[in-house]
């Protein structure tokens, strides 16, 4: 596959998840989204989430299994989402780059306005709050 990975990260606490809030560029600020980035050149996508969680929120994760199905993005890129866990369960990650971060529950998933990719992927993010095992 030629098309370049954009990793995503469901970290989940409890029942909750952590999303946060872009505050650029202008057409997504204000959008909410799962925290990640693209996988560099030799870097594998479970490096990926690892690095960009320690970046964007300062917070180091344990990486699980993928979670929904992978979703297409402008330019021949694939978004694709993995379950991850905080290593300190009492670490408290920080919005270095965004306007702000919420966990939410199962109920609360639909009370943010999502990026149209994250958005795609609500139903496979409930039934993951649902079922944490």
């Amino acid at each position: 596959m030629d098309a370049r990975v954009v990793v995503g990260t469901a970290i989940v606490r409890g029942r909750r998840l952590l999303a946060q809030q872009r505050a650029y560029p202008a057409d997504a600020a204000g959008l909410w989204e799962l925290p990640g980035g693209r996988v560099e050149p030799g870097e594998s996508d479970v490096a990926a989430v690892a690095r960009e969680c320690a970046e964007e929120l300062g917070v180091r994760v344990a990486v699980g299994d993928p979670v929904g199905p992978d979703v297409a993005l402008p330019k021949g890129k694939l978004l694709r989402i993995y379950r991850a866990t905080l290593i300190d369960q009492d670490a408290e990650p920080h919005p270095h780059d965004h306007a702000d971060l919420r966990w939410l529950t199962a109920g609360l998933l639909g009370s943010v306005p999502w990026l149209p990719a994250d958005l795609v992927l609500v139903p496979a993010l409930r039934q993951l709050l649902r079922d944490p095992a």
